[in-house]
């Protein structure tokens, strides 16, 4: 992974801490054919869940908030990351895949990324 904190010089702890977790986690995930990784981008506004397949580098499976029928969707950003994780689960068992590997690119397992989390699985993925 080409990420390093001696580049990202004017970001805030709180930014800072995110990345250096994240690349501790990248060092030990990695994503395989038969089990692609889920990769999970939140902002201060919108996530976004990706299946990813490491060896191949590409993208099976992806939802986000940013789509048409769940900007229409009511309801907190905790209720939206949670039918994200379910449309991307129905979408990436569409593709095929099973079981992924979890990656919460540093954030805290809380909140919004627990309820994609939990929206994955409700929808058929296994972790």
């Amino acid at each position: 992974m080409a990420i390093t904190l001696k580049h990202q010089r004017n970001l805030s702890a709180r930014a800072s801490s995110r990345l250096r977790r994240q690349i501790r986690g990248r060092k030990k995930i990695s994503g395989t054919a038969e089990r692609p990784r889920l990769v999970v981008t939140r902002s201060s506004k919108h996530i976004t869940a990706q299946v990813v397949d490491d060896l191949v580098g590409k993208t099976l499976a992806s939802a986000s908030t940013l789509e048409g029928d769940l900007r229409a969707f009511d309801g907190d950003k905790s209720a939206k990351a949670k039918k994200v994780g379910e449309l991307v689960a129905a979408r990436a068992k569409q593709a095929g895949v099973e079981s992924v590997v979890f990656d919460r690119s540093g954030n805290k397992y809380h909140g919004r990324i627990a309820a994609l989390a939990d929206g994955a699985r409700e929808g058929g993925l296994t972790f």
